[in-house]
């Protein structure tokens, strides 16, 4: 049996910051130690622990299953004696400095940041956010290791472990430009399928769920372009003959500006529920709890 008495604390600081980060210069950098240290610091907690913890690839220190089984333990562990440790300290966002990381897609990146920026700027001028998508690692393992504070969108993969609130529904729409030859009248089946289209594929979201109901619908459709993501398709659309299946808010933020219309979808495409995601080991964390709280106050319908 390992007992705590055995195992000094600063170890498992640097086995939090390896699983984290994957390479030792890194870690090195962090502590204000050298990479020797951080090395000998690894050896020590292998032998206390009878495991090796982190085995060297091509791309850093891939953890092992065991390293893999203990890590949430062990984040979890340390954030609490921190938040124990400094319980009279309050976030204040007037004064903060702090720097926030939000996943989130192109669609909310559109939606959510002029309002939030623009609300930051006048309550909270030294808070800087930074977003994500692809971080090369999981987004449930980078919102584990507290590398990304708060997710948002359709993400079916965090559940066990993570917190939840409804933000809004997304319905989808059919963009296509004010003049072109469908803009009037109802756009049925047939002449949905007659259409030029864009196809936007939206890999790694739940927004890309679309593209496979469409194509199991049975639908025939004429497809002159793909996309990876949403943005550049109102302006696409605004230059040329091609429709795009989009999100109603994006339609809505665009349409105006670049002449377009969205018509109701002829295909019966169930709506996306976006929520806000936060990972259990920061549910008291008191910055993230301001920020989720901002975001739920100003985009929840």
């Amino acid at each position: 049996m390992i007992r705590l008495q055995d195992i000094d604390l600063n170890l498992l600081i640097v086995f939090q910051l390896m699983y984290r980060e994957r390479k030792t210069g890194v870690v090195a950098e962090q502590l204000g130690l050298s990479q020797p240290a951080v090395s000998n610091a690894l050896a020590r907690l292998r032998k206390v622990l009878n495991d090796e913890l982190f085995e060297r690839t091509a791309r850093g220190m891939k953890p092992t299953p065991y390293a893999d089984n203990i890590a949430e333990s062990i984040g979890y562990a340390l954030s609490t004696l921190q938040d124990g440790l400094n319980y009279e300290e309050r976030f204040d966002p007037a004064t903060s400095d702090r720097s926030f990381c939000i996943s989130m897609t192109d669609l909310g990146e559109m939606y959510l940041l002029p309002r939030l920026m623009s609300y930051l700027a006048t309550h909270a001028p030294d808070i800087s956010i930074t977003t994500v998508r692809d971080t090369g690692r999981s987004l449930k393992e980078d919102m584990e290791a507290g590398s990304v504070d708060l997710a948002v969108g359709l993400l079916p993969q965090l559940e066990a472990g993570f917190y939840q609130r409804r933000l809004f529904e997304q319905q989808y729409v059919c963009l296509m430009r004010r003049d072109h030859p469908l803009a009037e009248g109802e756009l049925t089946l047939e002449r949905f399928s007659q259409a030029q289209h864009i196809i936007i594929e939206a890999q790694g979201t739940g927004h890309g769920r679309v593209e496979k109901q469409l194509k199991r619908s049975g639908i025939d459709r004429i497809v002159r372009l793909h996309l990876p993501h949403f943005m550049s398709a109102p302006y696409i659309v605004a230059e040329t003959d091609l429709i795009a299946t989009v999100t109603e808010k994006l339609a809505l933020q665009t349409a105006e500006k670049l002449n377009l219309i969205a018509h109701p979808h002829p295909v019966d495409i169930p709506p996306a529920q976006i929520n806000l995601f936060w990972h259990r080991r920061f549910h008291q964390d008191t910055g993230n709890i301001w920020l989720r709280n901002l975001l739920f106050e100003m985009f929840s319908e």
